[in-house]
């Protein structure tokens, strides 16, 4: 199976990617989503490229790329009464929500603004930027993923 593209959005306020390259390895839990949770159960493997969005904060960009080092597994943060965001309907016997494991692969010099990525004409498929796309989880393709990355080496 050759390596898949993703998109993974975080408010830096939240998680930024900061705090991934301090942490080197994080669980990206706390996705209470069915479509999103699908990709990470199904879809979403080991080796996988992902670019690290910065939401809901001025400006919108991909701040770097991280790597897929573990493969979806039960979130076991629903379980916890405690967490942010637990759910008693998953159990560890039946599990309703998955996770991956994420590390930090490169911190951009020049993050790609949302609005640099739509002057783009090449980047008009993808789908951070139709309307009224919301998933915090998205496919890429290898080539918006490389454009983005090529992107990010220049200045906007």
């Amino acid at each position: 199976m050759s390596k898949r593209h993703w998109l993974f959005k975080s408010e830096p306020t939240a998680y930024s990617f900061e705090d991934l390259i301090k942490d080197e390895v994080a669980e990206w839990d706390g996705v209470r989503n069915y479509q999103a949770r699908n990709m990470l159960r199904d879809d979403v493997k080991e080796g996988d490229g992902v670019l690290f969005y910065h939401s809901n904060t001025q400006p919108l960009a991909v701040v770097g790329t991280a790597l897929v080092v573990r493969s979806g597994y039960p979130d076991h943060t629903a379980w916890d009464v405690h967490s942010e965001h637990p759910d008693p309907k998953s159990t560890p016997g039946s599990p309703i929500w998955y996770m991956v494991d994420l590390a930090p692969d490169k911190l951009f010099s020049n993050p790609v603004t949302r609005v640099f990525m739509m002057s783009n004409s090449f980047l008009s498929n993808m789908i951070l930027l139709k309307k009224g796309t919301r998933l915090s989880i998205q496919p890429v393709t290898k080539e918006e993923f490389e454009e983005v990355v090529r992107m990010s080496n220049s200045i906007q």
